[in-house]
C-alpha cells in the first residue's frame, strides 16, 4: 500500500508562488506515475498535472507555463511549483500515484489527503 502525504498548502496572494510536496516512504516510488488534482468548492475534482517515470510532464491548459511538476526520486517526493497563482487556482490539491497513470481520477490507485491552497490578497 502506497501512502502519500501532501504538504505546502496555505495562503498565497494572487501572482505569488507556492510549492506543494507529495511525499511517500515507499522505496518503489520511482515506479509510479504521480499526478496532481484539485477540487474547488462545488466543483468536480480536476486534473492538474502528471509526471511520468521518465520525468516528462503533462499539464492542464490553465496551468501551463505557471506550474511545474518535478520529482526527486532519492527523496521519494514530487513537487508542484505554483507560480503566478491566480484566484481560480484556489482549491484542495491532491496528489495521486499509479502504475499506469493518466488524466482521470480513475487512472490512479493511491491518493493523499489533500492540502488547501487559498488565494487571496
Amino acid at each position: 500500500q502506497l501512502q502519500l502525504m501532501e504538504s505546502g498548502g496555505g495562503l498565497v496572494q494572487p501572482g505569488g508562488s507556492l510549492r506543494l510536496s507529495c511525499a511517500t516512504s515507499s522505496y518503489t516510488f520511482t515506479s509510479y506515475i504521480v499526478g496532481w488534482f484539485r477540487q474547488a468548492p462545488g466543483k468536480e475534482r480536476e486534473f492538474v498535472a502528471a509526471i511520468w517515470r521518465d520525468g516528462s510532464t503533462t499539464y492542464t491548459n490553465s496551468v501551463k507555463g505557471r506550474f511545474t511538476l518535478s520529482r526527486d526520486n532519492a527523496k521519494n517526493t514530487a513537487f508542484l511549483q505554483m507560480n503566478k497563482v491566480a484566484v481560480e487556482d484556489a482549491a484542495v490539491y491532491f496528489c495521486a500515484a499509479a502504475s499506469t497513470g493518466g488524466f482521470y481520477q480513475r487512472d490512479y490507485n493511491y491518493w493523499g489527503q489533500g492540502t488547501q491552497v487559498t488565494v487571496s490578497s
